[in-house]
């Protein structure tokens, strides 16, 4: 099957040497100078350095090429660029005339401006679109690269795009499980981001494991009201999108938004941070939408707004950690 991964970050990039070693993958950047590293070398050596990328994997800087490659009925075409790139890819997709009959899209996280999940902004931008979906679920990219074990669900309401999503990419250590809860995947795959910078505050601060066990468990719920308000199901969290992504990303060392949390704890500021990252932390992109979504709802998220107490308003950790602690008792 003919595959275009459009993103040559470090998901995009391990989901297409996994997806070259059984199907026809093109693999697409806008950045020439990457692509003609990623051609010489197969190795991304700016997104996932030390991860050797199959012979069989194509690369491409050509938009229109690679639309090409994925605009045949039995194709699928792969969109692994950030939240904050979605609308204008879906907007280029429109502009070269070529939209792809099935997409999947592999972003987490709420439009900072607009508060809008991926799903709401791809049927803003192609509307009349059915096919497409997304995939998520507990994964880092190097493991993936690397060829370990990964569950991940693709959440569609088009049967047609979930068969061919388990037809693509169930083969080798990566398992892919099926459902339609749309919503509640995205709202699971965001809200986590922001749970997890928390959890790396709170273990920057030598808090314990009691206290992250408490973080995560109170995290959880915290996402699962605001994902059953937007319309999600309450059993999507509990699943790999939801409890099993949140688990990975607040305790995993490979995880962008604990390490921000980490060095959150550590005294540096964020701008520090971010400059030194090198990679997208979505946790602190959107974590206003989602304070901002849960007020207009009424939905009580502390630690949500804990969190963009520290990243926002120049309230220190240990402050905002007190603050969570002198709330009043309640039933849980």
């Amino acid at each position: 099957m003919k595959v275009a991964v459009l993103g040559a970050g470090a998901w995009g990039t391990a989901l297409a040497g996994h997806l070259a070693t059984r199907h026809d993958t093109m693999l697409w950047a806008r950045d020439r100078a990457l692509i003609e590293t990623l051609s010489g070398t197969h190795e991304n050596t700016r997104y996932l350095a030390g991860v050797s990328l199959p012979h069989a994997l194509r690369f491409e800087a050509d938009f229109d090429i690679a639309l090409q490659h994925a605009a045949a009925d039995d194709a699928l075409c792969v969109v692994a660029t950030p939240v904050a790139g979605l609308r204008a890819l879906c907007r280029a997709m429109q502009q070269a005339g070529v939209v792809p009959a099935h997409i999947l899209w592999l972003c987490k996280g709420f439009e900072a401006d607009t508060q809008q999940l991926p799903n709401q902004i791809v049927a803003a931008e192609l509307p009349g679109h059915r096919s497409n979906g997304t995939l998520s679920g507990p994964s880092f990219a190097r493991e993936v690269g690397n060829g370990l074990p990964v569950a991940l669900t693709v959440a569609s309401a088009s049967a047609a795009l979930s068969v061919r999503t388990v037809e693509v990419f169930h083969h080798g250590a990566m398992r892919i499980y099926t459902g339609d809860d749309i919503v509640g995947v995205e709202v699971g795959g965001a809200v986590k981001n922001v749970l997890a910078i928390a959890t790396g505050i709170s273990d920057g601060l030598g808090l314990g494991l009691n206290a992250r066990a408490a973080l995560i468990t109170r995290g959880l719920a915290e996402m699962s009201r605001l994902g059953v308000a937007f319309g999600g199901c309450a059993e999507t969290f509990t699943g790999l999108t939801g409890l099993g992504d949140l688990i990975l990303t607040a305790t995993g060392d490979l995880s962008r938004n604990r390490t921000v949390g980490l060095q959150l704890a550590s005294g540096r500021t964020l701008d520090e941070i971010l400059a030194a990252l090198g990679h997208v932390a979505e946790g602190v992109r959107c974590a206003r939408a989602v304070l901002g979504l849960a007020q207009s709802h009424g939905i009580d998220m502390p630690i949500t707004e804990a969190v963009c107490r520290v990243l926002f308003d120049n309230v220190t950790p240990r402050d905002a950690v007190n603050a969570l602690l002198s709330r009043d008792a309640k039933a849980e």
